[in-house]
């Protein structure tokens, strides 16, 4: 073929010159500079074109770039003769955050000011301008990797102010990939002490600056107004469920089938559309991420690509360390299918502990769930599902690995249930207990205190291997009460299994023993069973059992 495939090239002007393959987005140069927002903030999930997209308005706009139409002759901002006149007539300031993930507040701090460093690097040739005064020249030589922090943050507004000196125009600033240092700052413990000195760059950067035209900023979150956009009243924020720029960032179904067709690949459309079809940005709901289609287009194999390009940390602590209650919708979501719940797309991060509603906005947001349903009154639920094939596979290997982590094989415990040995069953959960427990519980309370705040998820995953035979449902409506877990038999010949799990209360228990018995007592008195003998399973093929906990101990009883 007459295109070659490029992967993970960010650079516009390299796809351009090597004639790579590329999909035309063009049209984001247009929409965004008709739309005349002072500062857009456009968030997407990774690996969906930021950085290129970002790269592709340096090179159209800068001047460093003036008389490089070539760059986008046959593309479609070409076909106007108004954005002809406009290439490579501004000074630009173009960064990116996206390597800075220090594990403390120093190390990121000094990440940002490193990339301020470079840039006036870049730009140093502006120090000879012959406005620049004493005061000028001593500010710019203070901007260094090891600079105060009052200097740091006034860098990208003073910078701004010499170019827009020296070249007589105000300048556009480009700022890739601006929350990375903050979802680093969540999962290491060090937001507070951030967010001021992000917020005060960003005033600085943003709202204060009279030598700017315009800016935009790409992420994967909208981080809220209050924690470091408080002061920019001048701010467009475009989210995934935004009209605006809905076809800019991503592909689409029919630019994904053009491509299919172009390498003569037209009849694997549809296992395509199963693996990687499903995101959905405002009204469009066939959007693919660029990663995964141009990895296939390449390697020509179905698997995971996009799951798999970076590490998926935070969505893991999110789930780990969860409660109960996203452990049970994970499940549900894992089964296909959908779960309801208020959506904020302004996330806090200092709440994700303490919020359902933020972990799963912030799963929306980074692209593991789509929006099946918008609710029609302001505040209603959202209707969510997994992404996709390739998503749902990542999670399910996300969750293997974290029983992977003991040196036991968690389906040794059905095969145990399913033969009712009861023995093997306690020696196997206080295995698992003392191997694993710690590993889920790496939040802000021990095992100890709050043992139901993960263990759902724990003995979810522990009977995954039965979904296969088992219809697994938890925390379900049925008799008097809501059951914790219950496996119902595909096959009507199997047995059922109604589980209800207790925490050892001394107030009111002599021993474990106690609490399986009380566990036991609430299966029959609530009639648990009555969902399964409904759906025709008879009454003396269910079984119950109880699980006692006190921290890493552990009792099963069964009757």
């Amino acid at each position: 073929m007459g295109k070659t495939i490029s992967i993970g090239t960010q650079s516009f002007e390299f796809i351009r010159e090597n004639d790579c393959f590329f999909v035309d987005k063009t049209g984001l140069i247009k929409e965004w500079w008709e739309n005349a927002d002072a500062v857009t903030l456009v968030t997407r999930p990774r690996r969906f074109g930021k950085t290129l997209n970002l790269d592709m308005l340096n090179c159209f706009f800068s001047n460093k770039y003036e008389g490089r139409g070539d760059l986008f002759e046959g593309l479609s901002i070409w076909e106007e003769e108004r954005y002809r006149n406009l290439q490579g007539s501004y000074p630009v300031l173009f960064l990116s955050f996206a390597d800075i993930k220090g594990s403390t507040f120093e190390k990121t701090k000094k990440g940002i000011q490193y990339a301020l460093a470079n840039l006036y690097g870049v730009h140093r040739y502006v120090r000879t301008g012959s406005d620049m005064g004493i005061q000028d020249l001593h500010f710019f030589d203070s901007v260094t990797p090891d600079m105060p922090e009052d200097i740091a943050v006034l860098a990208l507004k003073n910078l701004s102010d010499y170019l827009c000196r020296y070249y007589g125009q105000k300048v556009l600033i480009l700022l890739d990939e601006y929350d990375t240092p903050l979802q680093e700052a969540y999962v290491h413990g060090y937001w507070e002490e951030l967010i001021g000195f992000i917020r005060s760059l960003f005033n600085s950067a943003f709202k204060t600056n009279p030598y700017m035209e315009r800016a935009m900023m790409t992420g994967i979150t909208r981080v809220s107004k209050e924690s470091i956009f408080s002061d920019l009243n001048n701010l467009m924020v475009v989210t995934t469920t935004s009209e605006s720029y809905c076809t800019q960032f991503g592909f689409t179904e029919e630019e994904v089938f053009d491509a299919l067709d172009f390498f003569e690949m037209s009849e694997q459309k549809e296992a395509v559309k199963k693996w990687y079809d499903g995101f959905t940005f405002g009204s469009r709901r066939d959007m693919y991420n660029p990663w995964s289609i141009i990895n296939y287009l390449k390697l020509k194999e179905l698997k995971p690509y996009w799951a798999n390009t970076s590490s998926n940390s935070l969505v893991g602590k999110l789930i780990r360390e969860g409660t109960a209650e996203i452990k049970m919708d994970m499940e549900t979501l894992l089964a296909q299918g959908q779960i309801e719940t208020p959506i904020d797309e302004e996330i806090v991060f200092n709440q994700l502990d303490e919020s359902d509603t933020a972990v799963w906005s912030l799963l929306l947001a980074s692209g593991y769930l789509k929006v099946e349903h918008i609710p029609e009154e302001i505040g209603g639920n959202y209707r969510l599902s997994l992404t996709n094939y390739e998503v749902r596979n990542m999670f399910q290997r996300m969750i293997q690995g974290w029983f992977g982590k003991s040196t036991v094989k968690y389906n040794d415990f059905v095969k145990a249930l399913l033969i009712n040995d009861l023995r093997y069953m306690n020696r196997f959960m206080n295995q698992m207990t003392g191997a694993v427990f710690s590993y889920f519980d790496t939040g802000r309370q021990p095992s100890e205190q709050e043992p139901e705040r993960f263990y759902h998820g724990f003995v979810l995953g522990l009977i995954a291997d039965s979904r296969i035979d088992y219809i697994i449902t938890s925390n379900r409506e049925s008799g008097f009460g809501r059951y914790d877990v219950v496996m119902e038999p595909r096959d009507r010949k199997q047995d059922a299994y109604v589980f209800e799990f207790k925490v050892y209360d001394p107030d009111r228990e002599g021993t474990l023993q106690d609490t399986v018995e009380e566990a036991l007592r609430q299966i029959d008195e609530k009639n648990y069973d009555a969902a399964l003998i409904e759906k025709g399973i008879p009454e003396g093929r269910i079984r119950h059992y109880g699980f006692a906990f006190e921290g890493k101990r552990v009792l099963i009883g069964e009757r």
